[in-house]
């Protein structure tokens, strides 16, 4: 007796779900690549907008203040250092090494530029928090209507 076999119309698309799952498994959107090449790791950001500047906050743990240069050129803000091993044990045979070392850079972009020469930075606890003023430039302007008398084809 053969086997009958109910057809499923959405099987294919299923198949090349999974299989587009499998090709971007590997994907991470913001994962940094250091400038060897490498994975240095992911650099979580967290980005607040106020009326007037944007707070950046990014965490570093294990890098060194002296280790991290910010760079701020219009609406781009680059973030680049390099996370040193303080020591190197090679007797050590590691059943887990997760923590990352090594040179690392993470560009992101803001909604509207920004003023270089009015920003400041703080690290603390491995914490770098960017305070970034918006540009005169590109803060909104309210512009003030003058009534000049009565519209043309105006009729009361």
């Amino acid at each position: 007796m053969p086997n009958i076999v109910r057809w499923y119309p959405f099987a294919e698309l299923e198949q090349m779900r999974r299989s587009m799952d499998r090709v971007f498994g590997e994907f991470r959107p913001g994962r940094v690549v250091s400038e060897l090449g490498t994975e240095f790791g992911y650099i979580p950001l967290d980005i607040s907008e106020a009326d007037d500047s944007y707070d950046v906050e990014a965490a570093l743990p294990g890098v060194k203040p002296d280790e991290v240069e910010v760079q701020v050129h219009g609406d781009t803000v680059t973030l680049k250092g390099e996370a040193r091993e303080e020591t190197k044990e090679e007797d050590k045979s590691w059943l887990r090494r997760e923590l990352r070392y090594g040179a690392f850079a993470r560009t992101f972009t803001l909604p509207t530029a920004v003023d270089a020469d009015k920003a400041t930075a703080e690290f603390k606890d491995g914490l770098l928090v960017l305070h970034l003023p918006k540009s005169e430039s590109e803060k909104p302007k309210t512009v003030k209507i003058g009534a000049k008398g009565a519209l043309k084809g105006a009729t009361s």
